[in-house]
């Protein structure tokens, strides 16, 4: 009897070994073992070839690169929760279903938040690296190297879903006031959990706050959320840490304001234009104006197992007929 063909999956980047592995023995995976970025003509070639394609954040899968696809591509398995770099709505008129893998990020995020949020008031960077810098250290002093104390502030988290909830839930126990804006309000009983009060209107939450914390998705509506007016609405006294995705908030704003003195400070993990990173970030850095992270808010070998595990899941949930469980819908407008 003739057994049934395995699809052939085009991966693009290295995944961790134990994912590989199970790849390889379900699928006819192409891997990328050199882990280099694939080139845009590359991505197309991958599209030609795949019956499954699977891409990560850093990939653009746009209109263009879904056009060269071959008649065989009819899932794009995404490694990684966002899908703001793939044309779901391209896909889908090529008959090409897009999943993602949620869930597997949540509490590994709202870490990394509820680090950077201590890590930027509390000046954590900057008193490591006069340990590390030969002389600069002669002993503590009352007023030396001061920062500011979380415990009683209040914190206005910008996107209230999953991480948003989770980063909320660890900074209650560190004594920050929960506030939010969301799309939706939450329903009562999760606001009572929280002690979360809602603000409808952005503006009037941001001018408020001690802390902000952005943990919502980047899509069109949300680009540059936090402009440079909504910016202007902080406090000279806020901080303001990022997670999510660094198109949400106007970076050259951002930079002017905390070189002009007019933020306390901020904690990025992404970048408006990743992987460059803006040279004047740097030198705020350097300044200790700015704790800044290379996107590793998700960077743990557990959860980027769970996010190969899902992968699989939805690859041969489609194999299998079925429809995958984190299938992506196309924004209707």
């Amino acid at each position: 009897m003739a057994t049934k063909k395995k699809p052939l999956v085009v991966i693009t980047r290295k995944l961790p070994d134990p994912v590989e592995t199970r790849m390889r023995e379900l699928f006819d995976a192409r891997l990328n073992v050199d882990d280099r970025p694939l080139g845009r003509e590359e991505l197309m070639e991958a599209v030609r070839d795949a019956d499954v394609l699977v891409p990560t954040i850093t990939d653009r899968i746009d209109e263009e690169v879904i056009a060269a696809a071959g008649d065989n591509l009819k899932l794009i398995a995404n490694f990684g929760n966002g899908v703001d770099k793939i044309d779901v709505s391209a896909a889908a008129r090529r008959g090409i279903t897009v999943t993602n893998t949620p869930n597997v990020l949540t509490e590994d995020t709202a870490d990394m938040t509820m680090a950077l949020m201590l890590t930027v008031p509390r000046r954590l960077t900057e008193g490591a690296n006069i340990l590390v810098t030969p002389g600069r250290w002669t002993g503590w002093s009352p007023t030396w190297m001061l920062g500011r104390r979380i415990w009683g502030k209040r914190l206005g988290i910008v996107g209230m879903g999953r991480i948003g909830t989770a980063v909320a839930r660890r900074a209650r126990a560190f004594g920050l006031s929960m506030h939010y804006h969301n799309r939706h309000r939450l329903p009562p009983a999760v606001e009572d959990e929280l002690e979360a009060t809602y603000w409808e209107s952005l503006d009037q939450m941001l001018a408020r706050m001690d802390i902000i914390s952005v943990n919502c998705p980047s899509t069109p509506a949300t680009f540059h959320l936090l402009s440079a007016r909504r910016l202007a609405l902080l406090q000279p006294s806020a901080y303001i840490v990022n997670t999510a995705r660094g198109d949400i908030i106007d970076e050259d704003a951002l930079i002017k304001m905390l070189g002009e003195g007019r933020l306390a400070g901020a904690g990025l993990d992404v970048f408006e234009h990743e992987p460059a990173v803006n040279p004047k970030l740097v030198r705020l850095a350097r300044r200790g104006k700015v704790v800044i992270l290379p996107h590793m808010g998700s960077a743990t070998i557990e959860g980027r197992i769970d996010m190969g595990e899902r992968v699989i899941i939805n690859i041969r949930a489609h194999y299998d007929g079925h429809r995958p469980p984190d299938r992506v819908l196309p924004l209707k407008f």
